[in-house]
C-alpha cells in the first residue's frame, strides 16, 4: 500500500502542537486541529446528497421519507425453526431477513453426506432441496419483506431455488426483490466456503447477473462482501479496495456477454464492516462511495445515475466484538449502527453483543434490534440527511480516503488484477499477516482494547445463554431428504443433472438448468456434484517461507 502517513499541509499538526502523534488504523495521520483552509480545494461545498458523485447519500432526502431497512442475520437448523425465527424478527419490527445457512449447504453437502456430519443445521439453516425453502418462507409475503441470502458457493443453486419458489407461488419474477451476497472472491479471501477453481467461480456469478439482468431485474444477483475481507484481517482501505476490485471483475464479465452497463450496474451491492475509530469508517464510506460512482460513470461510461450508486448494507463488525465483558458489546454496536447511519448505509445489521463467543439467542437479537430503532425514532438519527457534511475533518478524511482507496486499487492491478491476485494467494496473504500482526497489537497492549487489554476486572464465569445443538432437527432433516428422493421423479431428476453437466461443458449460463433441476426436488449436493465433474474444485496455494 502507498504511503499514507501524510500530515495535512494545510491542519495543524501534531508536531506543530507539540503533542503525540496519532495514527488510524489505515495508516493516516490525524491532525489535532481543522480548518476551513483544509477543504477549501475540496468539492463538497457544491455537493447535494442525490447527486453525483453522491459523497453525501445516494437519495435526495435519504431518512427522512423512509429509514434504513433493517436486516438481522438469521437462520436455526432446521427451516421450520428458521421461519419461527422469521416470524419473531418480522413481528417485533424487522423489515427484511437475512438468512443465514449451514456449512454442509454452503460447501454443497446434502444432510445425510459424511462430510456433513456434526454440521447439519449447527450454525445456520440447512437447505438440501427445494422444499426446504418452500418451509423457510411460509406465510411470508416476498411482496412485502425483501430476503438476503447470505449464500456464495452454492449461491448460484440457491438463487434458483428462491426464482422457483417464487414462480410456484404466484409471484411475478420480474418484480422480485431481493440480494444474494454471492461474491466468491471474498470467500477466498476471508471465509474459504469455495468449490470450484477461482475462472469457474467467478464464471457462475455472471451466470446469475446475466439471467437476473433478463428476467428477474430488480434482484440484486451479487452483494459484494468487504466486510469479510475486513474482518479476516483487511484495514479499512483495503477493505474498500479489494471489494471495488472484485466488483470490477463481475462487471467486466458481464459485460464481455454483451449486457449493457446500466441493464446490471444498478443491482450491484456492497456488504462493508464496521468497527474501530468512528470519523474513520464514516470517511471510507464516504469516500468510497464518490469513488466507486465515478469509477462506473467515468471507466465503464454509465448514463444512469442508479448505475453510479454505492448500494450498501453496513452494520456491526464481529471482528469489534469481545467475549471479556460482553455486555460492553451493546455500547460497541450502538455506536457502530450511529456510524452506518451517518455514512448513508440503504440496510443495516448489528451483531448481538454474544456473537463473539456463541450462535445470538432471541434475547441478545431483539436488543440489537432495539438500538436500531431507538436510534431512528428517538435519536433523531433521519431528520436530516448527512449531519456530518462540512465537517473540516471529516470532509478531510473522505478526500485523502477516495485517494487511499484508488492507490490500494492500482497495487491490486499491479498484481494483474484481482482474479489472479486471489487465485495466486497474494490477497490472502496480505491479509493474514495483517491479521496476524493485527492480534498481537491487542495481545501487546499497543492497540487499546476496553475490558481486553484496559480497564479489566476480575470476574466470575457467568451463566451463558448459548443456542444448543439439536441432534432431533438433525435427524429429522435427513429422514424428510430421504422421503423427498423416494417420492420426486427420479428419472426427471437424471435428466436434470446431465443437462447441467453438458450445459457446463458447453460453456452455458446454468442458471436455466439449475432453475429446472431445483423444480425436480434436486439436491444441493446433487447439482454441485454434476458441476465438479466438469469444472473440478479449488485447491488454495500455500506459502512457505
Amino acid at each position: 500500500m502507498a504511503d499514507t502517513k501524510i500530515n495535512s499541509a494545510k491542519g495543524k499538526t501534531a508536531k506543530d502542537l507539540n503533542v503525540k502523534p496519532v495514527y488510524l488504523e489505515s495508516g493516516l495521520e490525524v491532525n489535532p486541529v481543522y480548518t476551513a483552509s483544509d477543504i477549501e480545494n475540496s468539492d463538497i461545498k457544491n455537493e447535494m446528497p442525490g447527486e453525483y458523485p453522491f459523497t453525501r447519500g445516494i437519495h435526495p432526502t435519504m431518512y427522512r421519507n423512509k429509514p434504513f431497512t433493517i436486516r438481522q442475520y438469521a437462520g436455526f437448523a432446521s427451516p421450520e425453526e428458521t421461519n419461527e425465527r422469521f416470524q419473531f424478527l418480522i413481528n417485533n419490527g424487522q423489515s427484511g431477513l437475512n438468512v443465514a445457512f449451514d456449512l454442509p449447504t454452503q460447501c454443497g453437502y446434502d444432510s445425510d453426506d459424511p462430510m456433513a456430519f456434526g454440521e447439519v443445521g449447527r450454525v445456520g439453516m440447512t437447505v438440501d432441496t427445494l422444499n426446504d425453502f418452500e418451509i423457510a418462507f411460509k406465510n411470508i409475503d416476498l411482496d412485502k419483506i425483501t430476503v438476503s441470502l447470505t449464500i456464495n458457493g452454492t449461491a448460484i443453486i440457491l438463487i434458483a431455488m428462491y426464482v422457483a419458489m417464487a414462480e410456484k407461488e404466484g409471484y411475478d419474477i420480474s418484480k422480485l426483490r431481493g440480494t444474494a451476497q454471492n461474491d466468491i472472491l471474498k470467500e477466498f479471501i476471508g471465509r474459504g466456503t469455495w468449490i470450484f477453481p477461482v475462472d469457474k467461480s467467478v464464471k457462475l456469478v455472471v451466470d446469475t447477473i446475466e439471467y437476473c439482468a433478463k428476467h428477474v431485474p430488480k434482484y440484486s444477483p451479487v452483494s459484494v462482501c468487504g466486510y469479510h475481507i475486513r474482518e479476516s484481517g483487511a484495514n479499512p482501505i483495503q477493505e474498500m479496495a479489494y471489494a471495488f476490485c472484485i466488483a470490477k471483475a463481475y462487471t467486466d464479465g458481464a459485460l464481455s456477454r454483451g449486457i449493457d452497463i446500466d441493464d446490471f450496474a444498478s443491482r450491484l451491492s456492497f456488504n462493508f464492516d464496521i468497527y474501530g475509530n468512528l470519523f474513520e469508517q464514516i470517511a471510507k464510506f464516504r469516500g468510497g462511495r464518490r469513488l466507486w460512482a465515478k469509477i462506473i460513470r467515468e471507466e465503464y461510461h454509465a448514463k444512469k445515475d442508479s448505475s453510479c450508486w454505492l448500494r450498501m448494507i453496513a452494520g456491526g463488525g464481529g471482528g469489534g466484538l469481545t467475549k471479556e465483558q460482553p455486555e460492553n458489546n451493546i455500547v460497541r454496536s450502538a455506536y457502530y449502527a450511529l456510524i452506518s447511519a451517518l455514512s448513508g448505509t440503504q440496510t443495516m445489521a448489528l451483531c448481538s453483543y454474544d456473537e463473539a463467543y456463541t450462535i445470538p439467542t432471541e434475547h441478545s437479537a431483539e436488543i440489537s434490534l432495539r438500538t436500531m430503532q431507538i436510534m431512528i425514532h428517538e435519536m433523531g438519527i433521519c431528520d436530516t440527511v448527512d449531519p456530518l457534511g462540512g465537517s473540516y475533518y471529516v470532509e478531510t478524511l473522505t478526500d485523502r480516503f477516495e485517494k487511499a482507496i484508488k492507490d490500494e486499487m492500482k497495487t491490486v492491478e499491479k498484481w494483474d488484477g484481482i482474479v489472479n491476485a486471489v487465485a495466486s494467494g497474494k490477497i490472502q496473504e496480505s491479509v493474514s499477516r495483517q491479521a496476524y500482526e493485527r492480534e498481537m497489537g491487542v495481545q501487546t497492549g499497543k492497540v487499546d482494547k476496553v475490558g481486553v487489554n484496559i480497564f479489566t476486572r476480575e470476574e466470575k464465569a457467568k451463566e451463558v445463554e448459548f443456542h444448543p445443538y439439536n441432534q432431533k432437527a438433525a435427524d429429522d432433516q435427513i429422514e424428510k431428504l430421504k422421503k423427498i428422493k423416494s417420492t420426486r421423479n427420479n428419472q426427471k431428476v437424471l435428466e436434470c443433472l446431465a443437462t447441467i453437466k453438458k450445459d457446463a461443458q458447453d460453456d452455458k449460463n446454468l442458471m436455466p438448468s439449475i432453475i429446472a433441476a431445483v423444480k425436480e426436488y434436486c439436491t444441493v449436493g446433487e447439482i454441485v456434484r454434476a458441476m465438479k465433474e466438469v469444472y473440478g474444485e479449488f485447491k488454495e496455494p500455500i506459502f512457505f517461507k
